[in-house]
């Protein structure tokens, strides 16, 4: 059977060791996670993005960790989607939310930026009709800067709580891959608001 999600599965985040663990590299954890299911042992570099290939279900699937930084992430992109022959119907943008609550998973297509850069950058580069997977984080203590907050490297029961979320968020991306974005969609976002 087809698969009938997108192909280009793209997690945003930092590059580097210092960025590890840190909220905003939820993109990243998430991709992490899936290409390791999937068997992928191999990344290359192409485009500045870190490159992982990987077949389902008969198809070829394409990963992507962008290495320029978080605010530069368009470019990227579009050099990687266009190497490949994707459009943007074909691509997943796994980021963090700031909107949405600590561990809450979210589908949507299209829409703002909400002064995300990362997506901010992604919309000058492709538009904003891209899938996303939006992973939230809540927001930031007291009055912790948010640009501090999704860097802040996570310990503890933080860490052990985003690890879930990045561990919940594989099979979504595997349900939008085999039946859609509207599916899964109709599948997760009304779990997550009853959850």
């Amino acid at each position: 059977m087809a698969l009938l999600g997108p192909h280009f599965i793209v997690g945003l985040g930092n590059p580097g060791a210092e960025f590890e663990r840190t909220r905003h590299n939820a993109g990243f954890a998430v991709v992490d996670a899936f290409a390791a299911e999937l068997g992928v042992n191999y990344w290359k570099l192409a485009s500045n993005t870190l490159v992982g290939e990987a077949t389902y279900q008969g198809e070829k699937i394409v990963f992507a960790k962008p290495q320029a930084f978080m605010n530069l992430s368009g470019g990227p992109v579009r050099g990687l989607a266009a190497r490949y022959g994707f459009g943007v119907e074909d691509v997943l943008i796994i980021h963090d939310e700031l909107d949405l609550p600590a561990g809450t998973l979210r589908l949507k297509l299209g829409g703002g930026h909400a002064g995300h850069n990362g997506l901010r950058s992604l919309h000058q580069a492709l538009g904003a009709d891209y899938a996303r997977l939006r992973v939230g984080i809540g927001r930031p203590p007291g009055r912790m800067p948010a640009h501090a907050f999704v860097l802040q490297r996570m310990s503890g029961q933080e860490l052990e709580d985003f690890e879930m979320s990045v561990s919940r968020a594989v099979p979504i991306v595997r349900t939008v891959l085999e039946s859609g974005l509207t599916q899964a969609m109709n599948e997760y976002n009304r779990d997550e608001m009853q959850g």
